[in-house]
């Protein structure tokens, strides 16, 4: 086992990190930039490193010098956390030709599974099912509008590279289509440096359900079940559960065999999760594998009774899974919502300092937090600030810890989101367990508008 881990990565991931290597015995290096050197994550850590500047290009983006405290502080390995350089192959190279352990997935599986495209075709030849789409690049705006033709409207643009609903968007025409091929192009280059596009069609209202898997490097792959992660804005997850409350039993069995699949196709190592789209009828569809954990990875955790950090350490360790699928059972059901510093009428970003936090408490209540009241909230990062989650012995009772927990949960100083997570875990829609993709276009923004006018 390790003797010490470098973090790479910040706030809440990074102080849920820190707290399993301390079940562990394993000491922590944090690293912070100029803006989150008051953290609770850098007080929390064994050790902490001055990385940058502010900007992420000059502080949690910086490869040589994330590599450089690693040996400084004699870490042994390093924890991408999720986000940043989390599913940058050349980082996880860069651990590697250092002598590293990279806490994750081989940095050609990385790189392999990082492109949309080429994840595509890996499905297709291990026999999972796509979604009806090129699986060649777009050449210029008039090869995606023949592309669009032969495939039929609606379909998704998107953007090969990275991830975060960067460069996607719905299309229903040709004119649409011209006018936002080269700005999601260019906006694709400038987050991730690629640029390459391609479509598929769209399917109508799907769910969006995922398979968190866990792997060694000893060929044994096992399911550890489904989320929901439907109810999104802007392609981005806003509230996921465990387990999910709308496919069938059959259809978890189809979909969790699929993961294991695709998994040992791929020849994944360690925490992941390959993701579906699924339609009304059930038929699911390969949509992307995530090559790390999961920013909603707790709801699993408090459904089955594990740490999935500790099993991401322990596999980089070199053990081997200390169980078997037989030896997993599904308790209860949980629901994660995130905690976004922005204003809910607008999700505009609202940076400032937390004067107040009281965070709610209560028998199933866990918190994923790195705010304190007096946490200056900057414009620099994601501004997720927080996650809540519920355990119930079944969905109403989580449904109803969480949105009782809402109710109580008080941040001053800045705007967030809670109202609309309150709105959202108490409509009916949200309830009866069927909440699509388009939850949040359906029923919340009208909402909003109306109130506007």
């Amino acid at each position: 086992m390790f003797n010490k881990i470098l973090i790479a990565n910040r706030g809440e991931i990074a102080r849920r990190i820190i707290c399993t290597c301390r079940k562990l015995n394993i000491q922590t290096v944090a690293i912070y930039s100029e803006a989150d050197a008051q953290s609770l994550y850098v007080k929390e850590a064994d050790e902490a490193y001055l990385v940058g500047k502010p900007p992420v290009a000059q502080s949690y983006l910086n490869i040589e010098k994330i590599i450089e405290i690693a040996k400084e502080s004699h870490a042994e390995a390093i924890h991408p956390g999720y986000g940043l350089l989390s599913e940058n192959a050349t980082f996880a190279q860069s651990c590697l030709d250092a002598g590293l352990t990279f806490i994750g997935p081989s940095p050609e599986v990385i790189a392999s599974m990082g492109s949309k495209l080429e994840a595509r075709k890996k499905m297709k030849e291990a026999g999972i099912p796509i979604i009806e789409g090129m699986d060649i690049a777009l050449e210029n705006t008039e090869a995606a509008c023949q592309a669009a033709e032969k495939i039929g409207y609606p379909i998704m643009l998107k953007a090969s590279a990275g991830g975060g609903g960067i460069g996607m968007q719905r299309i229903d025409n040709s004119d649409q289509l011209v006018k936002a091929y080269e700005g999601n192009k260019k906006r694709a280059e400038s987050f991730f440096g690629d640029g390459t596009m391609y479509i598929e069609k769209l399917i109508e209202d799907p769910h969006h359900v995922e398979i968190q898997i866990i792997a060694d490097s000893y060929g044994n792959v096992v399911p550890l079940f489904e989320r929901e992660c439907s109810i999104q804005r802007r392609n981005q997850k806003v509230v996921e559960e465990a387990p999910s409350p709308f496919i069938s039993e059959a259809t978890r069995a189809k979909m969790q065999e699929a993961a294991v699949r695709a998994a040992k196709y791929i020849g994944y190592t360690n925490a992941g999760t390959i993701e579906f789209l699924v339609d009304s009828k059930q038929n699911f569809y390969f949509l992307e594998v995530n090559t790390r954990l999961q920013v909603e990875h707790p709801v699993t955790e408090e459904i089955l009774g594990l740490d999935l950090v500790a099993e991401q350490i322990k596999i980089a360790a070199g053990e081997s899974l200390s169980f078997q699928r037989e030896d997993i059972e599904r308790k209860g059901h949980a629901i994660e919502v995130r905690i976004y510093a922005e204003d809910p009428k607008t999700f505009f970003p609202s940076p400032g300092k937390i004067t107040g936090l009281q965070l709610p408490q209560g028998l199933g209540i866990r918190h994923e937090c790195a705010i304190e009241a007096g946490t200056e909230v900057t414009p620099f990062y994601d501004p997720m600030i927080a996650k809540l989650i519920a355990w119930g012995k079944d969905r109403d009772e989580a449904c109803k810890r969480l949105l009782d927990a809402l109710r109580n949960y008080k941040v001053e100083g800045i705007k967030t989101n809670i109202p609309m997570l309150i709105e959202t875990v108490s409509h009916e829609q949200f309830l009866k367990g069927n909440p699509t993709t388009s939850f949040v276009e359906n029923y919340y923004l009208p909402k909003i508008q109306e109130i506007k006018r």
